[in-house]
């Protein structure tokens, strides 16, 4: 009996999660997938990741429920430039956020997610090897200040993430009178990250409201994606949730390219009535680009 099992990220609708048999960040889905014994995939999330789960599941048939959900970090990036700009720095270890291409992790020596980036960049430097950071520019600027890594930075950034505005969370932190709290996925802007309580994951966020202790009347604001308030709603209901604010007059705050995944797609992928499957890499591609991915799998703290 062919065992069909589906993935969905936090940043898909509540709808599509429900039709999920896992849902989870990045990291979560990547390690989940690899002790996936499923003959079919479905990935409710976005292209990169549906590339990981091929990498690591080479035997099973992976579907993307929409093909165009691609991510900004990924578009913003042009392979050839970024081949260029990693051979300019031959001495140096080229960490790639997961967040990128199977192209692009090809040309990479390790992948890292929000979750375990510091911990993998901290034991690289800790070695004496000298990094350069890809493709999230955000990310790798609140690296470089946070733990004065002083690393060179590929210049991309996610989309949703870059809208959060300090002078609009300054305005709004006026206007809440109760205790407030503000937490931040690290692809957001510096300055926005230097007002936050924590900086964490996708997961990492999650898990901080589902331990938080303090004053049930706090407003909390979350700088990541709308999707993820969902499942902190869910965690939490007693407590006041919203996301943080936005570039005034921006409807930004919702991944465009996750909200592809729609409860149609998905259900046709499931039947394979629809979808793409990820067929279309090649064995170079593969080898080079799982390469990093196996080292981030294996790391141990």
């Amino acid at each position: 009996m062919t065992k069909v099992l589906t993935l969905a990220h936090y940043y898909t609708t509540p709808e599509v999660q429900q039709l999920a048999d896992h849902v989870g960040d990045s990291l979560d889905l990547a390690l989940y997938a690899k002790e996936s014994k499923a003959d079919i995939i479905v990935l409710a999330g976005v292209r990169f990741m549906a590339e990981t789960a091929k990498m690591i599941n080479p035997k099973a048939t992976v579907i993307l429920p929409d093909m165009g959900s691609t991510c900004s970090l990924v578009t913003m990036t042009d392979i050839n430039k970024l081949i260029q700009w990693r051979n300019s720095y031959p001495d140096y270890v080229h960490v790639a956020y997961i967040n990128s291409s199977a192209e692009h992790k090809a040309v990479a020596d390790w992948t890292v997610t929000s979750r375990n980036v510091v911990d993998i960049i901290k034991y690289l430097h800790q070695q004496g090897k000298k990094v350069i950071y890809s493709p999230d520019r955000n990310m790798g600027a609140y690296l470089n200040y946070q733990f004065d890594f002083n690393m060179p930075l590929w210049s991309a950034v996610c989309e949703v993430h870059d809208q959060f505005n300090e002078k609009e969370l300054d305005n709004l932190f006026l206007q809440i009178k109760t205790a407030k709290f503000l937490i931040a996925h690290p692809e957001s802007p510096l300055p926005v990250l230097k007002r936050a309580n924590y900086i964490g994951s996708t997961f990492g966020l999650l898990n901080w409201v589902r331990q938080y202790s303090g004053d049930v009347n706090a407003t909390i604001l979350v700088a990541t994606e709308e999707g993820i308030l969902y499942n902190m709603r869910q965690a939490r209901p007693e407590l006041n949730i919203m996301q943080a604010p936005i570039y005034t007059g921006c409807k930004c705050n919702s991944c465009p390219y996750m909200k592809l995944n729609t409860v149609t797609a998905v259900k046709l992928a499931q039947q394979q009535k629809g979808g793409v499957e990820i067929n279309y890499l090649t064995e170079e591609i593969i080898e080079k680009a799982y390469l990093p991915i196996k080292r981030m799998l294996n790391f141990k703290i």
